[in-house]
Parts: C-alpha cells; sequence; structure tokens
C-alpha cells in the first residue's frame, strides 16, 4: 500500500512482532526485517552467544548500529528486539524515521509464548516469570513513549492484529479518510 510509512514494531518477547511483521509486510508488499534476525546474520551468531561474549552492552551497540541502518530505509516493517527501546538515541531514531507500533501483551502470555524458546538470553537465569514481569515494569513505559499506536496482542490471531495497524496507521497517515 503506497503512502503508508515505514512501520516499525517494538513491544516484549512474545508480542509477536516477528510472526505480525512478516505477515504484516506481505499484506503492504513490502520488505520485512527484524533487526535481531539480520544481527545474527551479520555477526555470524546467534543473540545469546552475542550476550556471552560481548555482555548486554556490546549487543545493545549491535542492536543501536543495526537499528539505524534497517530504520533509515524506505516504506518497510521493521520488527525489533524487546530491549530496542532501552536507549535513548534508538527511541529518538524509531519515532523521527517511522510510524511505531507498540504490540502489547500481558506477561502471562509472553510466558506461554517463551516457554519452549532457549534462544532468550536473559530468561535463561533465574524465574522467567518475574524476569518478565521486571522487564514490563521497567520498559513498558518506554515501549508507550515511543509508540505512535498500541496495539494489544493477547487472545487476538495474528491477522486480526495486522488488520488493525493498517487500519489505525492510515488514519494517522490520513485523518481525512473515512474509509480507514
Amino acid at each position: 500500500m503506497q503512502g503508508l510509512p515505514t512501520i516499525i514494531l517494538v513491544g516484549p518477547m512474545g508480542a509477536g512482532k516477528s510472526t505480525i511483521g512478516r505477515l504484516l509486510a506481505a499484506e503492504l508488499k513490502r520488505a520485512f526485517f527484524d533487526s535481531d534476525h539480520e544481527i545474527e546474520a551479520r555477526c555470524g551468531a546467534n543473540i545469546a552467544w552475542i550476550f556471552d561474549v560481548e555482555g548486554e552492552r556490546g549487543f545493545r551497540d549491535r542492536e543501536t548500529a543495526m537499528l539505524r541502518e534497517l530504520a533509515g530505509r524506505e516504506a518497510i516493517v521493521l520488527a525489533t528486539g524487546g530491549g530496542a527501546v532501552l536507549r535513548e538515541d534508538n527511541r529518538q531514531a524509531l519515532r523521527e524515521r517511522g510510524t511505531v507500533v507498540y504490540l502489547a501483551t500481558s506477561v502471562e502470555q509472553q510466558i506461554r509464548r517463551t516457554a519452549r524458546d532457549r534462544n532468550r538470553p536473559l530468561l535463561r537465569h533465574g524465574d522467567p516469570e518475574q524476569v518478565l514481569r521486571e522487564l514490563f515494569a521497567k520498559r513498558d513505559p518506554l515501549y508507550r513513549a515511543t509508540a505512535d499506536l498500541t496495539v494489544r496482542t493477547d487472545r487476538r490471531g495474528p491477522r486480526a492484529v495486522v488488520n488493525e495497524i493498517i487500519r489505525r496507521t492510515k488514519r494517522l497517515s490520513d485523518p481525512l479518510d473515512l474509509k480507514a
């Protein structure tokens, strides 16, 4: 669809950013990028390994560079990592370069969606539910401050979420369009 800006998805792990991003990009006939997957492809290593070797700060430095590169592209759909909003530089770059959509989900939904995923470095130590609750408390205000739109993903199919994002993004782009 022409006329819509780059759409950038933010939110916690397990919110559905990658799944929804791929569907959204297909519906809009746009390229899709997942910043974590792009970092892995460039480094030749998975996120967990980067965390182990370089620490969270090293990973976040790579993430900032990748977000700047990807967000600079025209008319794409970009799924970010859950911690992309931790740095003010990242939040500003995302806000300036597209429509930011916060895919909000409950901690309970995150637990269900990440239970079998062993490639989540922040969930490998301690009680996953407690970690997710702590991350939510810290990051939710940052997601909300960064986002142009907030869309709930709990108990909703990816298609329904995609349709809502398209409808609401159209309305943001052209508030006088009565069909949006």
